[in-house]
């Protein structure tokens, strides 16, 4: 799965010179709780969310001082922190540069910037151009999807499109997210490869792999006879 499969493509942005009282509306009226910043072009500058901001209800220098809010907001005083504190425009409150992302990457390239980066939405961009937008639910939604969908994005992404492996050579069972993989395939590096690709599938919460190999190319003696030309 892609993330062009679950990104919403209807989404809303706003320029770097807007009101931050602008902004806030937008995230209030929207239910929303991020906007990317984008110029005339459609280019993401950047992203502003509830976070940035709620330091206008927070004194960086002060501690959790603040306003009313400040308790929502952690960490140290910082330079980024009180230039957010003061911002009167998208502009000077956005997160920049944007963390984006491809319509054609993986949902679990997705999911992995997000948790390393510690954001809940990615922009998406194609040709540097803002396209549409995947968040945090949006990755939660794929991982509740049925068996036979599970199934079939493994037989045909995973084993056809991504390992070439024929039809027929690896039988695919999944039940409740749990996926069984019985065949047997040409290397074991080729058996372990295809369950850490399956591991990875939305909504594959466990593998039980039984696949056999016909060579061991993780030994020495495996790796010679690969050398070896077939016959």
């Amino acid at each position: 799965m892609r993330v062009r499969d679950l990104m919403t493509e209807r989404v809303l942005s706003i320029g770097p010179e807007a009101p931050i009282k602008d902004v806030a509306r937008i995230l209030v009226e929207h239910r929303i709780s991020g906007l990317p910043v984008c110029d005339v072009e459609g280019r993401v500058l950047g992203v502003v969310s509830e976070g940035d901001i709620l330091y206008k209800e927070h004194d960086p220098k002060e501690g959790h001082r603040g306003g009313p809010l400040s308790w929502i907001v952690e960490g140290s005083p910082s330079e980024a922190g009180e230039l957010k504190a003061t911002a009167l425009t998208a502009a000077k409150a956005m997160t920049a540069p944007a963390i984006t992302v491809a319509p054609y990457e993986s949902v679990a390239e997705a999911a992995r910037l997000m948790c390393e980066r510690g954001v809940n939405r990615l922009p998406v961009v194609k040709d540097e151009k803002l396209i549409g937008i995947v968040t945090r639910a949006d990755l939660v939604r794929a991982f509740i999807r049925s068996d036979e969908e599970i199934a079939k994005e493994i037989e045909d992404e995973v084993l056809g499109r991504t390992l070439w492996i024929d039809a027929g050579k690896v039988e695919v069972e999944v039940t409740h997210g749990s996926v069984q993989l019985d065949g047997r395939l040409h290397t074991r590096s080729d058996a372990e490869l295809l369950e850490r690709l399956v591991a990875r599938v939305p909504g594959v919460v466990g593998v039980e792999s039984r696949i056999g190999w016909q060579l061991d190319d993780t030994t020495r003696k495996g790796r010679r006879a690969l050398e070896q030309p077939r016959r």
